[in-house]
């Protein structure tokens, strides 16, 4: 379950750089106010202004050229690796601070029961102290 999540993740952020980087143009040919084409990655083609030319013959020479091209660009981002370096120190300090208290947050540990809790000492059967001739003065 674990790697299939981390997987999935993975591709889609391969798939995020990818469209952040990816450039493109759209081309549209208008002709008469009317959308005739739209191209993709490639040149709009253009309508054959001959056919207009033919039923109006005399209005067609006293207006210009109907059509119109629009070329939308699409950039893309240029750099991917942002400076780490754009942050100032007490930035940085924080930023470290901040992320090594939030891990900590969920590190578990355990609370251990110490081995001696349930440890009875022998019974003394001689003071130690005049045994050993060790006195307080």
């Amino acid at each position: 379950m674990k790697s299939t999540l981390r997987n999935i993740v993975s591709i889609l952020m391969a798939l995020v750089v990818l469209l952040s980087t990816l450039s493109f143009t759209v081309e549209k040919h208008f002709c008469g106010g009317l959308l005739m084409d739209l191209a993709v990655f490639s040149e709009a083609k253009s309508c054959v202004m001959g056919i207009h030319d033919h039923y109006n013959m005399a209005t067609s020479m006293k207006k210009d050229h109907c059509c119109s091209n629009e070329k939308i660009l699409v950039e893309g981002q240029d750099e991917l690796k942002n400076s780490f370096l754009s942050l100032d120190f007490k930035q940085q300090v924080f930023l470290g601070a901040f992320a090594n208290s939030y891990v900590s947050l969920f590190n578990y540990i355990p609370r251990q029961v110490p081995a001696y809790t349930f440890y009875s000492p022998p019974l003394l059967i001689h003071s130690i102290y005049l045994r050993d001739q060790v006195f307080l003065i």
